[in-house]
């Protein structure tokens, strides 16, 4: 009988430790979920996500070593002074840096020299051309000749095809299309920095108070 006793207290306890046991394992379930996503999260960041958009097209695929033999031609050509390469999801982009006493016709005519180096390594019809219901290859070719756009004789022209352009096509972008225009933009801005200036240099008028308080205080002693 005693027995008996014993063992159902046993058995309670038992029971008691596996309620616990299941009650903290459901508390921790959601805590290892999150876990679990905040570091596939975590693994993945800087990654582009594509997707499906390009599924079937970008067919044929260019080449590390395309762009390297086309940064090597480029290079090649008198009045380069550095070329830069990339190719970022679907999109070729030459970076080309001229002296910096190139003209405006010099920078344009390297824009359009460079273009036809990467269409002879790369096929403009094979790569940058739709067909089939593909999607292809756009291409943008940036040539100029000062680091910074605040240089006076700065000059940056820009070749692009996409891929649903027939043909490439070639501006200078930094001469504005409307000069008059970019000139009344520019005085607006010196305009509202010029009063920028003088409304920082003109007295509150808690410092005005204190002026007048400062001369009543001189003039009645």
């Amino acid at each position: 009988m005693s027995q008996t006793k014993k063992s159902k207290p046993k058995m309670r306890r038992s029971k008691v430790r596996i309620f616990i046991f299941v009650g903290i394992l459901i508390i921790l379930i959601p805590f290892i979920i999150l876990g679990v996503i905040l570091i596939q999260a975590s693994m993945s960041t800087g990654k582009p996500i594509l997707g499906d958009r390009f599924k079937n097209d970008l067919n044929p695929a260019i080449t590390s070593e395309q762009l390297k033999e086309i940064s090597t031609k480029i290079k090649g050509q008198s009045n380069v002074d550095s070329v830069d390469v990339s190719l970022k999801t679907a999109t070729l982009r030459v970076y080309v840096d001229v002296s910096d006493a190139s003209s405006e016709q010099q920078v344009m005519d390297m824009s359009k020299s460079a273009y036809q180096d990467v269409i002879s390594i790369l096929d403009v019809n094979t790569y940058f051309t739709q067909h089939d219901g593909k999607e292809m290859y756009d291409i943008e070719i940036h040539a100029y000749n000062q680091d910074k756009n605040t240089e006076e004789n700065f000059i940056y022209v820009i070749t692009n095809k996409n891929s649903s352009m027939e043909k490439e096509h070639s501006q200078v972008v930094s001469k504005a299309l409307d000069p008059e225009l970019a000139q009344q933009l520019r005085d607006d801005v010196l305009e509202r920095e010029n009063k920028k200036k003088q409304k920082a240099t003109e007295p509150t008028d808690l410092e005005v108070q204190g002026q007048e308080t400062e001369e009543s205080t001189t003039t009645n002693p």
